[in-house]
């Protein structure tokens, strides 16, 4: 039996994956622990789930090459983070690097 073909004899192309949609079913108290945990790392708790399953799918080395990194949430950030901070000057030979003022703070009150 042959591979289903396309129009005029060409195998279909793959669509892009999409993201797997899972029910899991856990225990009230093992998903307020995972909630919490995943707050205090300011994920959510699906985000907190595929953390800790692809944590340990590498550490059983198990995890496949062809996954993709975890997808980024939220806004994107303003700047780039190159275009953040002025690119370091190199130092000149026969000159000492160049260091920014010290701050002056105003004296404490006695």
């Amino acid at each position: 039996m042959t591979a289903p073909s396309g129009p005029e004899g060409q195998t279909p192309r793959r669509r892009p994956q999409q993201r797997k949609q899972v029910l899991l079913r856990l225990d009230p108290l093992v998903h307020e622990a995972l909630a919490r945990w995943a707050n205090d790392e300011l994920r959510s708790a699906n985000a907190q789930i595929e953390f800790l399953l692809r944590r340990a799918l590498t550490e059983a080395g198990r995890l496949p090459g062809g996954a993709g990194p975890l997808p980024r949430r939220g806004r994107p950030p303003a700047q780039p983070p190159s275009a953040q901070q002025p690119p370091a000057q190199p130092p000149q030979p026969g000159r000492p690097p160049q260091q920014p003022p010290p701050e002056e703070h105003p004296p404490e009150p006695r």
